[in-house]
């Protein structure tokens, strides 16, 4: 079995040491080609490379932000390739995640350990007995162009949050849990809680306006308070469509009661009148009526009017 191993050696949890055990330990059962990734997108062009030259794996040894790209460069057709015929998987190489990020949310969704050494260790028992799970993605669609994801994507305060993480992030501060949380209390603080301005729509959806923030899962849990899983939409899963919950109110009355469900129920959904809320959709769209902030993945893509979001069934398969 012909593997390439895609390595960010900025990855925030682990270092060269380990980055060579690992190395060692997945060349021992396949043919290990390791590329390290150099600048933003560089994975998605890798993966890309590999899936051109017939590798049957592309592992990834990094956080979210690196899978999605690498996702991204093992689905997307390039320049005249048609897309495959049947599931979206069909002739694409298996993916590997060994969690090496902050936290890791599509590697621990899939069941992987969070720690680097026992995710390779049930990656390596996955490739000796052949095991693979098929997964659904999301994909956006905005302005001509799209992009798959693995567990979220947002519009609107959360993104907002990334957008000031990933400034942080510039200065040279690691993107901790801790930094997430202040940095989500400090934004709250300037954020217009008074003017809503996203509308949800969608075939045989009815529109729901006046939304401030929305969430879009493929997967739940959304995110990691370290190990505290947060679900805002826990019926949210790899095998069926995709889930929205969207706030209508930014005051702290209406906060505080979704705030603590989310982070202490696992399986019910929040309830309330000021909530939108979709479960297993294959395709809704959010329109703005401003430019407001979108990411996926936990990558800040800019300000968008308007992006629709669909379900991919079966797109991928991940030896876990």
């Amino acid at each position: 079995m012909r593997a390439m191993l895609l390595v960010n050696p900025k990855a925030t949890t682990t270092n060269a040491r380990t980055r060579n055990v690992l190395i060692r330990a997945l060349g021992a059962a396949v043919e290990l080609s390791v590329e390290e990734t150099a600048y933003r997108g560089h994975a998605a062009t890798l993966a890309a490379t590999a899936r051109a030259k017939g590798y049957d794996v592309v592992a990834v040894l990094g956080g979210d932000g690196t899978i999605n790209e690498t996702v991204n460069g093992l689905l997307n057709p390039v320049d005249g390739e048609a897309p495959p015929a049947g599931d979206p998987s069909t002739g694409r190489p298996g993916l590997i995640v060994i969690p090496g990020g902050s936290a890791n949310v599509f590697a621990r969704a899939l069941g992987l350990p969070n720690d680097p050494v026992e995710a390779t260790g049930q990656v390596l028992e996955a490739l000796s007995r052949g095991r693979r799970r098929t997964v659904g993605l999301g994909q956006a669609l905005w302005e001509g162009r799209s992009r798959y994801f693995t567990f979220c994507s947002g519009m609107g305060y959360d993104a907002e949050v990334v957008r000031a993480v990933e400034g942080l992030r510039g200065t040279g501060r690691k993107a901790t849990p801790t930094r997430y949380v202040n940095t989500a209390l400090r934004h709250y603080l300037a954020t217009d809680k008074r003017h809503p301005a996203m509308t949800v729509t969608g075939p045989g959806i009815p529109a729901a306006g006046g939304v401030f923030m929305a969430i879009i899962s493929n997967t739940s849990p959304w995110t990691y308070v370290g190990s505290r899983p947060v679900r805002p939409t826990p019926w949210a899963s790899f095998e069926t469509g995709l889930d929205l919950l969207g706030l209508r109110k930014m005051g702290p009355l209406t906060l505080v009661p979704v705030i603590r469900h989310i982070l202490t129920e696992s399986e019910a959904l929040p309830s309330g009148r000021h909530l939108v809320q979709l479960h297993d959709e294959a395709e809704f769209t959010i329109t703005a009526d401003r430019p407001v902030a979108f990411q996926l993945d936990g990558d800040y893509l800019g300000e968008r009017e308007s992006v629709t979001f669909r379900s991919t069934p079966n797109a991928l398969q991940v030896l876990v």
